[in-house]
């Protein structure tokens, strides 16, 4: 069994910026947590996807909105948004957005898993 495991959130182990927004990454047991900070006007199709290189985004996200909104359209056109002290889990297949004029700060757990 691991032990336990403990990081500050001012103390990330990477820091990646993105256009409009910055990706803090903590390494926990194995797995990764991750806290964006996203400003108004960024859009995953506008701001990552030639980075990434898909029409839409790949990824799997378990989110935990601490401020801000985001607004999600899924490939299939279902969208939904949400804001501060929402869980979320928005699978692979889509678009996001900052809604407003207040950056948007979360915390994905999907890499977290085991």
């Amino acid at each position: 069994m691991a032990g336990m495991a403990r990081k500050a959130l001012d103390e990330p182990d990477e820091i990646r910026e993105i256009p409009k927004g910055r990706i803090e990454l903590f390494t926990l047991g194995g797995g990764t947590v991750y806290r964006a900070s996203l400003q108004p006007g960024w859009r995953w199709s506008e701001s990552l996807r030639e980075a990434v290189g898909t029409e839409s985004c790949p990824k799997d996200h378990i989110l935990h909105v601490l401020s801000g909104r985001i607004h999600v359209r899924m490939d299939d056109g279902t969208q939904d948004e949400q804001g501060p002290g929402e869980l979320w889990r928005v699978p692979p297949g889509h678009d996001a957005w900052v809604v407003g004029d207040e950056p948007a700060v979360f915390l994905d757990f999907a890499e977290a898993r085991a």
